[in-house]
């Protein structure tokens, strides 16, 4: 292919595992684009259009990984038996030349969401209760994707086997793709186990310093909160408003606030907005802020010094330090002088960033409607931070993995998420979290979990109930989280790192095999065959046997109610209980038995 003006690297990739990987460079063959849009409409009758760029890489893709594969084919000594794995319509196009050109590979297509879905949902339709009567063609042709939805159809329709992340886009694919998937294969992460049951906790509490040090010098001047009564909330991903909840999330907080004030809470809730947005620099006064903190922390540090070293020589010489002349007028001067500088008289600021639009962003324009500008009277904050988290930013610099241990609950109240990697990635790093049932992780998890509260997976119910419903649950549960003692949240973090074998790769990535063993038994019926998966399998975890993590039912547990935090808990004789409780999956047919 090099030979032919082609750019393919083979090398290894530089993750865990370093599996070997083939890098083919569609730019240096865009001198084929017209000829091979031409090719593929006279054998597939799927035209795209010069100014789609997006779809004319995916062209360009799609033939090179079809080249590449028949020519691996072509040069194999012994008849190779081919699995090719396509994910999303953008590599689909491979697929569906490998099946016209009759190449001797087994195919399967996953799709992590449909592009129509992601379309239609963009569009504020009421997408789940009219599934079953969109026009797709007519749907796809006003919003001018139909030759990326044709693409993504004909790689649906090619495959040999079809799958999906979750049972939620299962439906969704067969109502838009008109095919009703075999298997449906959820995303899994590696997951790193802990020798110790408490490592988990003392990173969270690492981390959590790492926050709370932000926190300090966003709210210099109006700092009249107790961070150790300070609960940590956030929501993250791509900044699709309603599609990923942030507006009931919005107008949950609003509610919060009310009812800590009403009801005299000490607890005060910061909640982080972690989207990108367009945004043209750092806003000055949340820079100020950091700068003001580190000042503090210099003169603090400056006057400890002098201070430690007078009593040392005072210690020397066997007297008894004279407080009245541990610190001069000097000393004083400079402390008050860091204390003046941390008088202002606006709100801390909502927003980290300068907003490009400003006067229409959803957020901002939402925040101004309820009135939350974190005022001194407010109990729930709220940090806007436009940007993707680094360690590198001057403002925060934590990573977005640091970031969520230094959390105490994530939100993500979706209306359209195929599957949901940041409740996933809380879940493993033992961070409780909300999601929906309308979301491929909160279906997941109420197949797997008896009681997923009870496990911090707080599931709110956006397919059979109304908005207002959706807003009154969301709050109950942030409410009630509220109430939690540190006691009670340590408890719930043990139970909600426990969750973690659920989302491991060794476990989930049976079904990705299972799937492979499936397109062979279709492509090459005489050297392979299967048998249908069981319609039962997956862990189930049974309701905690020990220590209830709400107040409410911790109330009604036990004849007094104690908020010691002192009082006994073991970690392993309660991890013990649930993996004693929990029934193991049957194994797929043809795979080996899942394992401790």
């Amino acid at each position: 292919m090099n030979a032919q003006g082609c750019k393919v690297h083979f090398g290894r990739w530089l993750i865990e595992g370093s599996p070997a990987v083939v890098l083919l460079d569609v730019g240096a063959t865009a001198w084929s684009l017209e000829r091979w849009k031409g090719e593929l409409w006279e054998s597939c009758a799927i035209g795209v259009p010069w100014y789609d760029r997006e779809a004319n890489d995916a062209v360009l893709f799609g033939f090179l990984v079809a080249w590449f594969l028949g020519e691996f084919a072509a040069q194999s000594e012994e008849r190779p038996f081919i699995v090719g794995h396509f994910h999303e319509w953008l590599a689909g196009l491979g697929l569906v030349l490998s099946r016209a050109r009759r190449l001797p590979v087994a195919t399967i297509f996953t799709t992590h969401a449909t592009l129509l879905g992601r379309y239609l949902c963009a569009g504020s339709v009421d997408f789940y209760n009219n599934l079953h009567s969109f026009d797709v063609d007519k749907e796809a042709g006003e919003r001018q994707i139909y030759h990326r939805y044709c693409l993504e159809r004909a790689a649906a329709h090619c495959a040999h086997v079809l799958t999906t992340v979750s049972h939620v886009t299962a439906a969704e694919a067969e109502h838009l793709l008109k095919r009703k998937p075999d298997l449906v294969t959820p995303n899994g992460l590696n997951v790193r186990k802990f020798s110790a049951m408490h490592e988990f906790q003392n990173l969270h509490a690492q981390s959590k310093a790492r926050v709370q040090e932000f926190v300090r010098g966003h709210f210099y001047g109006h700092l009249d909160f107790d961070l150790d009564k300070t609960l940590f909330f956030f929501i993250a991903g791509r900044y699709e408003f309603s599609n990923k909840g942030a507006d009931i999330f919005l107008e949950a907080l609003a509610r919060l606030n009310y009812l800590l004030r009403v009801n005299g809470s000490e607890v005060t809730v910061v909640a982080f907005f972690i989207m990108p947005a367009r945004t043209n620099n750092f806003n000055v006064e949340s820079l100020k802020g950091q700068a003001v903190r580190k000042q503090l922390w210099d003169t603090a540090n400056a006057v400890k010094e002098k201070f430690g070293k007078k009593l040392y020589e005072s210690l020397l010489v066997g007297n008894l330090p004279d407080m009245n002349k541990m610190l001069d007028r000097e000393d004083f001067t400079m402390m008050k002088r860091a204390i003046f500088a941390t008088q202002r008289q606006s709100f801390p600021p909502v927003c980290t960033h300068n907003m490009l639009d400003d006067a229409t962003d959803p957020i901002l324009t939402t925040i101004r409607r309820i009135g939350l500008f974190n005022s001194s009277n407010d109990r729930v904050k709220i940090i806007f931070h436009p940007e993707f988290l680094s360690s590198t930013s001057p403002l925060l610099p934590v990573d977005y993995e640091e970031f969520v241990r230094g959390c105490h609950l994530g939100v993500f109240p979706s209306y359209y998420e195929p599957w949901g990697y940041t409740p996933a990635e809380c879940t493993v790093m033992g961070i409780p979290s909300v999601s929906t049932n309308l979301s491929g992780f909160g279906c997941f998890m109420e197949e797997h979990i008896a009681d997923p509260s009870a496990y911090g997976i707080y599931i709110v119910d956006r397919r059979f109930r109304a908005p207002e419903e959706w807003c009154a649950q969301l709050t109950a549960f942030l409410y009630g989280f509220c109430q939690q003692s540190r006691r009670q949240r340590i408890v719930q973090r043990n139970r909600t790192e426990r969750l973690s074998d659920l989302l491991d790769w060794k476990y989930l990535g049976r079904y990705y095999t299972f799937a492979r063993r499936m397109a062979l038994a279709k492509a090459f019926p005489e050297s392979f065959t299967y048998e249908p998966p069981e319609a039962a399998a997956g862990f189930r975890y049974p309701r905690p046997a020990s220590v209830p993590p709400s107040p409410a039912l911790s109330r009604l547990s036990s004849p007094r109610h104690s908020d010691d935090e002192d009082e006994r808990y073991d970690e392993e004789e309660e991890a013990a209980k649930d993996r004693a409780n929990i029934r193991r999956p049957p194994s797929p047919p043809g795979l080996p038995p899942t394992r401790n």
